[in-house]
This record gives C-alpha cells, sequence and structure tokens, in this order.
C-alpha cells in the first residue's frame, strides 16, 4: 500500500503524543487506532501497524522503568508471560472477524473505552486493600486483558493499571510500571502474530516507532512527577472527536443511517 509522505508524517506524529501519553496514563491507542482509520488504511493492516508502534512505546517505556528499578520482577513475570499468550490469542481471533463489521465496530468500541476511562475510579498514590491473589490475577486478569489488546487493544494500560491498583492494591506508581510490563508482554504478543501474516505496513509502522519510542521515554519521565491526572481528559476528549469522525465517514453504516434519516427531514 503507497502512503503519502505528509501523512506517513502526520501518523508519526500522532505515534509520539500516544508514545507519550501512554507512559502515563495509557489509552496511547485510542489516538494511533482512529487516526490509522482516518487515513483510510485497511483495518487489519491499522491495528498490525498499530501494534509495531505500541510494542515499540510499551518496551521502551519499560526499559526507562526498570533503568530506575521500579519493577519487581520475580513477581510479575508469570503474570507478563500469561498476558503475552493472551496477547497472542487475540490477534489470531481477528481473522475469524468480518472486516466489514471490524471496520463497523472500531469508533463505537472507542467510544464505549473512552466513557470507561473517564469515569474510571481516580487513582492516587495510596496503597488499597488486596482484593485477588497474584496466582487468581496471573491466571485470570492478566490473559485477560491481554486478549482484549490482541483483538483491540486501546486503553489496555490503563485497564492494567486499574486491575493493579483495585485488585492487587498497589499504590499508583507501582501500578504504573506494573502494567507497563504487561502491556509491553501482550503488545508483543500481538505484535508476533501480525507479523507472520504479513499485515504490517513496514515503512509507515517503523516511522510511528521510532516517533512512539521517544514520546514514551518523555512521558515515562513525566510520569515520575505528575501522574495520568495530567492526561486523562485530553486522551479522552481527542479519542471521541476522532471516533466522531470515524462514524461519520462515509461507508460507516451509523453515518449513513444517519445522513438518511437527515436527508428525509
Amino acid at each position: 500500500m503507497e502512503i503519502e509522505i505528509s501523512t506517513v508524517c502526520l501518523l508519526a506524529a500522532v505515534a509520539f503524543l500516544a508514545g507519550f501519553f501512554d507512559a502515563i496514563a495509557g489509552g496511547g491507542g485510542l489516538l494511533t487506532l482512529p487516526a490509522l482509520f482516518i487515513a483510510g488504511i485497511d483495518p487489519l493492516a491499522a491495528m498490525a501497524t498499530n501494534k509495531l508502534q505500541a510494542s515499540s512505546a510499551s518496551v521502551s517505556a519499560v526499559w526507562a522503568f526498570a533503568r530506575k528499578r521500579m519493577i519487581q520482577w520475580q513477581a510479575i513475570w508469570p503474570m507478563a508471560l500469561l498476558a503475552f499468550f493472551g496477547g497472542v490469542a487475540g490477534a489470531f481471533s481477528i481473522s475469524l472477524l468480518d472486516r466489514a463489521m471490524l471496520e463497523a465496530s472500531v469508533p463505537i468500541l472507542l467510544i464505549a473505552v473512552a466513557i470507561y476511562f473517564a469515569l474510571s475510579p481516580k487513582l492516587d498514590n495510596q496503597d488499597r486493600k488486596q482484593r485477588l491473589p497474584h496466582w487468581t490475577f496471573a491466571l485470570v486478569v492478566a490473559p485477560g486483558i491481554g486478549f482484549y489488546d490482541g483483538i483491540f487493544g486501546p486503553g489496555t494500560g490503563s485497564f492494567f493499571m486499574i486491575a493493579f491498583t483495585l485488585l492487587l492494591g498497589q499504590h499508583l506508581m507501582q501500578a504504573i510500571c506494573s502494567s507497563k510490563l504487561l502491556n509491553a508482554s501482550c503488545n508483543l504478543g500481538g505484535l508476533s502474530v501480525f507479523i507472520f501474516s504479513g499485515a504490517v505496513i513496514w515503512p509507515l509502522a517503523l516511522a510511528m516507532a521510532a516517533c512512539a519510542i521517544i514520546g514514551a521515554q518523555l512521558g515515562a519521565r513525566c510520569a515520575l512527577y505528575f501522574g495520568p491526572k495530567l492526561i486523562k481528559p485530553l486522551l479522552v476528549t481527542v479519542c471521541c472527536l476522532m471516533a466522531i469522525k470515524l462514524l461519520l465517514s462515509a461507508g460507516h453504516p451509523i453515518g449513513e443511517w444517519l445522513r438518511f434519516h437527515a436527508a428525509l427531514l
């Protein structure tokens, strides 16, 4: 697929912002995936390309936190492994979906994730009561969210962060670091499937990945000082605007339905 240089530059800029946002609060895919759809990228190729840049950003953020010795490797690696296999299973499942249904459902799912993201519990640096044993979290929650990441993706980092805080009782900074590792794991699981399927648009994916890595490094540093409250409102607003743009685009069933009924008035 041939893509104009100007489109590549714009999508790379979006990836930079997404990497920055994702390292702090998660949800970077709420920006990149709809941007790829708006640019006219095929749905499967858009998800595959998005997965490569998302993997680059999440691995970059993990590296930044690991250098600060803020990731508890011994306690969390089994969860990361199961999240990886959840991502693999989710990516395999995409091939079973009808492409038209996939394209029509994306903006609706984006709005649903944005609403959840906006209404999600306020997180802070206080320790909370642990509600699940670690083994239950590892066997159920980690692969479950990993599967969601493989089949769709946006908001995965936020879901992990909220789960670590509310279910395992981690304080905010610890939850951010833990969620980055699991997010990177399921990203890599899904990416491995997309690479073997040949769905990745490599020139675009590499340009977006490079910018996402830079954004993630800056975001990881800002996360140490500001936390997610700086990013959440902007992220939700931009996501909703992009989803509305997709809903109203030519060919989307909801957009066509609205135009049909508007013409009758």
